[in-house]
Parts: structure tokens; C-alpha cells; sequence
């Protein structure tokens, strides 16, 4: 692996999701509107989990820390691809690029705060008696430290090894933000044991998240499917649906994107897949959430009720 002469490149290009002028005034409003459904959806989940006493349970403590990472990421994204949207010349800087790169940290600790959401609805679900003393308010307070600490670990392992290479032939990176499949194919280094050390990384990780949904799932429709009353299991089943929509979507855009080999791997359908995870789907979830939950939906006209009479 090269070491690379950093002073070689100081700021790169974005070629951005097209290149057509025609489009660009068009896709301004359609990702402004997305960021500003991200913000108040995201931002009002949160307010609403904080304020209201009945929300202070485990599965809202997490859904928190995941409207809190789908915020962070978008604003990471988003702004920049707004603004170039506009701008003539569509660079950023390097610093920003790393910095874009190590941020995207949100990004792994979504993925596993969806796995413990998961392991937490099992536990409510097949172990309903012993779930306050398993899930209790100190142990996911840790399992959340730890998440976000793997999460670190894993950012800043795939920043050194991406910005350990040299970048000098050229400076247009083919996305709309520093993402890792683009950084790869626009250096000039020899990328080989980097693009191994990633892909196994991301695999170990990847597969452990999937593991531990797909056994949480497992043994919930199993217990499901138990439930003798008709109406219980559609009652039982409507407390972890949406979290499992969630599941599909997120997972199934990020697998395509990054664990797919370097010679099937296409710029451009890359770009679409990314624009989901990175800015549809953090729109997204607390619709899905807040649609398909009771208790979110009755969080939020308490706290517009509470607003309108203080006002």
C-alpha cells in the first residue's frame, strides 16, 4: 500500500448526481424539501421522546439515538450537495472531505442501533417478564456508548486507509459527497489490499447486524405465531413492523452499495443507492415510525397541543 504526498491534491471536484443544467435548479427543491422534512421529522421525534414521561422506555430511548444519526448524516451531506446544486465550480475542500469521511460514523451506528432495536423488541416480545431487568435504563445507556464506540473504530479504519492513498492524477470525484467507492477509483495508488481490508471489515460487521435482526425475527414470528388470539398477534406484530420496514430499506440500499465487487460496480447506480441512504431514508423514518406507531402519533399531538396552549 502507498503512502501518499497529501499536498499533491488540496481540494476535489464533485461531479454531483448530473451534470445537466436543465436539472439543477429542479433537484435543489426536490433535496431542499427532503432536508427540511429530515429536520423537523427527526428533530420533532426527539422533542417528542424527551418531553413525554410515557416515551421514557428502551425502544424509545434508542428510536432517539436513530432520529439523532439520521439527522447528523443528512446535515453532513445534504448543505454541500445544496450548495453546489448552485455553485459554478462544485469543489470541497480536502480537510472537509476527511472530515465528510470520519462523520460517517452516523452512518455505522445506525446500522447498529437497527440490530439492537431488533434484540430489544425480541426480548419485550419472547421475554416480556424479564425485559426491565434485561434492558434495564443503565445497560442501554452502555449499549448505546459501545455502539457508537464501534462505530468510531470503524469510521476512522476506513478514513486511514482510504486517505493513506495518494491523489494525483485527478481531483473529480464522481458523487456528490467523499464516499469510499469513488475515493477508490480516483486514486492513483494501488488500491488492492485497501479495497480487501474494507470489504472484510464492513462483511464482519455487516453479518453480525444481520445475524443478530434475523434471529431476533426468527424467534419473534415464531412466538407470533403462538398467540392463540387473532387480534393479539396483529397488536404484537404492529409494535415491531415498522422497525422491520425500517430494517429492509436501510440494509437493502447499503448492502447494494458497498458490498458489491469493484469491477460490477457502477458510478451512477452508485450515486442513486446513495442518495437513499443518505438523505431518502432518514426522511423517511420517522414518518414510518410515527404513521405506524400509536404512542408516537399521540407524543406528537400532545406535544403540538402543549405548544398551541403555551403559545
Amino acid at each position: 500500500m502507498e503512502k501518499g504526498n497529501h499536498s499533491e491534491v488540496t481540494e476535489f471536484i464533485l461531479s454531483g448526481l448530473t451534470d445537466r443544467p436543465e436539472l439543477q435548479i429542479p433537484l435543489f427543491v426536490v433535496f431542499l424539501m427532503i432536508y427540511g422534512i429530515t429536520l423537523v421529522g427527526n428533530g420533532g421525534m426527539i422533542l417528542s421522546i424527551m418531553i413525554d414521561p410515557r416515551l421514557h422506555t428502551p425502544m424509545y430511548f434508542f428510536l432517539s439515538n436513530l432520529s439523532f444519526c439520521d439527522l447528523c448524516y443528512s446535515s453532513i451531506i445534504s448543505p454541500k450537495m445544496l450548495l453546489n446544486f448552485l455553485a459554478e465550480r462544485k469543489s470541497i475542500s480536502y480537510t472537509a472531505c476527511v472530515v465528510q469521511k470520519v462523520l460517517s460514523v452516523f452512518t455505522d451506528v445506525e446500522c447498529l442501533l437497527l440490530a439492537v432495536m431488533a434484540y430489544d423488541r425480541y426480548v419485550a416480545i419472547c421475554n416480556p417478564l424479564l425485559y426491565t431487568v434485561t434492558m434495564s435504563r443503565q445497560r442501554c445507556k452502555r449499549i448505546v456508548v459501545g455502539v457508537y464506540a464501534v462505530g468510531f473504530v470503524d469510521s476512522m479504519i476506513c478514513m486511514c486507509l482510504i486517505f493513506h492513498l495518494s491523489f494525483c492524477s485527478s481531483n473529480i470525484i464522481n458523487h456528490f459527497f467523499c464516499d469510499i467507492p469513488p475515493l477508490l477509483a480516483l486514486s492513483c495508488s494501488d488500491t488492492h489490499i485497501n479495497e480487501i481490508v474494507i470489504f472484510t471489515f464492513t462483511c464482519c460487521i455487516t453479518v453480525s447486524i444481520f445475524v443478530t435482526v434475523l434471529l431476533s425475527y426468527v424467534y419473534i414470528i415464531s412466538t407470533i405465531l403462538q398467540i392463540r388470539s387473532a387480534e393479539g398477534r396483529r397488536k404484537t406484530f404492529s409494535t415491531c413492523s415498522f422497525h422491520l420496514t425500517v430494517v429492509v430499506l436501510f440494509y437493502g440500499t447499503l448492502l447494494f452499495t458497498y458490498l458489491r465487487p469493484t469491477s460490477s460496480y457502477s458510478m451512477d447506480t452508485g450515486k442513486v443507492a446513495s442518495v437513499f441512504y443518505t438523505l431518502v431514508i432518514p426522511m423517511l423514518n420517522p414518518l414510518i415510525y410515527s404513521l405506524r406507531n400509536t404512542e408516537v402519533k399521540d407524543a406528537l399531538r400532545r406535544a403540538m397541543n402543549k405548544l398551541l396552549t403555551n403559545s
